[in-house]
């Protein structure tokens, strides 16, 4: 069995634990984030059925993916990363996710892109929820206008995502996304990657974004 299967299905069995400890309503799906790797570490885990993966650029996805992704349909690309309005044409076509949408202009660009290739994309609204300079997402003051303007336009927006600030308990943070969710009315949340997986879990995340405990450490 190659190592990357071996480190899923490790944490696959931890998320099945919680799963029946704290009595979820939904399984969270795990995400491996691929982004930085090569094929021959991605396609084990493939061939054993493995669905989501998740990339940080859109040119890197498209070099890797394409082919492979058009061999396996059963195969859910989610985008990760910042978004370039220049580079939402290409997202559109390559991705069935996007986690960082933060404004009513990338918003507006995505419907534009999907009435063109009439295609739809699942949506989650980025929340900037420690108020970093430096990290993208939209404040949670200007949340609530943003998903208005996503539901006018009928974009598809399935949940939140965040991620919280580096060296703070998670804890709080997720808590809070888990409340702006729940009071819009949201069914999926974006929460939790290698450091703080199993906290996100009983925030009740639905789909967790792990890189390094299954590919390994980034060079």
């Amino acid at each position: 069995m190659h190592e990357t299967v071996k480190k899923l299905k490790h944490i696959e069995e931890i998320v099945n634990f919680k799963e029946k400890d704290l009595n979820l309503k939904k399984k969270p799906f795990i995400i491996a984030v691929s982004k930085t790797f090569k094929m021959d570490k991605i396609v084990p885990l493939i061939d054993e059925g493995h669905r989501d993966f998740g990339e940080n650029k859109v040119q890197e996805a498209m070099d890797k993916w394409n082919e492979i992704k058009s061999q396996n349909e059963f195969i859910r690309l989610h985008l990760l990363g910042g978004l370039q309005t220049n580079k939402v044409k290409f997202a559109v076509k390559i991705f069935d996710f996007i986690h960082s949408v933060d404004s009513k202009k990338l918003a507006k660009k995505i419907r534009e892109e999907e009435i063109k290739q009439n295609k739809k994309i699942k949506i989650f609204l980025q929340v900037n929820i420690g108020n970093e300079n430096q990290k993208f997402g939209i404040s949670r003051d200007d949340l609530d206008d943003l998903f208005l303007f996503c539901k006018e336009i009928d974009l598809d927006v399935v949940g939140l995502m965040c991620i919280p600030p580096v060296n703070l308990d998670p804890d709080p943070f997720f808590k809070e996304l888990k409340n702006l969710n729940d009071k819009l009315n949201l069914t999926e949340l974006s929460m939790g990657m290698s450091s703080d997986y199993k906290k996100a879990i009983e925030n009740c995340s639905t789909f967790l974004r792990i890189g390094s405990d299954i590919f390994g450490k980034r060079d």
